[in-house]
């Protein structure tokens, strides 16, 4: 027959266990907990790095549009997209040889919160130019909605150029990369990964994370942004254009793919999109 003594031993050392057991457990919870976070962090970084529209990135094939069944004959090889129909009804771009790749071209989109003129540059990007002027031209843009507007810290942007206004819309034909090459180095912290900036006035064109993935969807950048130097810079937006989007980037975002990256608080529709002679 044990004594109390003996008990209570008994007793101290089975809630020793207990406790340790416990100790444990906590701290392996502690350590899923600190890796999850880990992985919310780099997918956070990552995902400021990728001004994409949406597309599904898997149907995408890596083979450039040059050597894709259908491309248009010429220099810019307009290449039509597998299993993506155009979101409007649109053909692809003429394609002469050579390719205009000199001089400018003024644009004006008249937009619900006022006039946005562009000034395209056929020196920067030949090809998404010629393809901008098509799409207006053939007012591929009129009666759209600018669909996504970014006000995170180093991404301040406003993206259009989707009819469906869902993000995922196209023409039905994706343009080649004319990668910038005169971007200066981002600062720290955010020259990590070969960031650049993007300065406040800069019109781009958005794409999937594959290469030769843009199509009609742009942005326009209405203060400093840092990506890497993937995105076709093809032009600048006029001060009276930079006036709109700070009125619409003041009213902020509804949150969609995370904090201040959503839908604009202020809707902003193209109304109509033409060429200055």
């Amino acid at each position: 027959m044990p004594s109390n003594e003996q008990r209570r031993q008994a007793a101290k050392r089975k809630l020793e266990r207990q406790l340790e057991r416990r100790a444990v457990q906590a701290k392996r919870r502690r350590t899923i907990t600190i890796g999850a976070t880990i992985v919310v962090v780099i997918a956070v970084v990552v995902g400021v790095f990728y001004f994409t529209r949406t597309s599904d990135d898997t149907a995408q094939p890596e083979t450039p549009p040059q050597a894709q069944p259908g491309a248009t004959p010429g220099p810019c090889a307009y290449a039509p997209t597998a299993g993506e129909p155009a979101a409007k009804p649109v053909g692809a771009p003429p394609d002469p040889e050579p390719t205009p790749a000199e001089g400018v071209e003024n644009v004006t989109f008249q937009t619900s919160e006022g006039a946005i003129p562009m000034t395209l540059d056929r020196s920067k990007a030949p090809c998404t130019v010629q393809s901008f002027e098509h799409l207006v031209q053939a007012k591929y843009f009129d009666g759209t909605e600018c669909h996504r507007l970014t006000t995170g810290e180093g991404l301040k942007v406003l993206q259009c150029g989707d009819p469906t206004g869902t993000g995922s819309g196209g023409p039905g034909y994706s343009i080649k990369d004319e990668p910038p090459a005169d971007l200066k180095p981002a600062p720290s912290p955010y020259d990590r990964g070969g960031a650049t900036v993007y300065p406040r006035g800069t019109l781009a064109m958005a794409k999937s994370s594959m290469p030769n993935s843009g199509g009609s969807q742009f942005f326009m950048v209405y203060q400093d942004s840092y990506l890497p130097p993937e995105y076709t810079v093809f032009g600048t937006v006029g001060e009276e254009g930079l006036s709109v989007l700070d009125k619409v980037a003041a009213a902020g975002v509804t949150p969609v793919n995370g904090e201040g990256d959503g839908s604009p608080n202020i809707p902003v529709k193209i109304e109509r999109a033409s060429a200055n002679a």
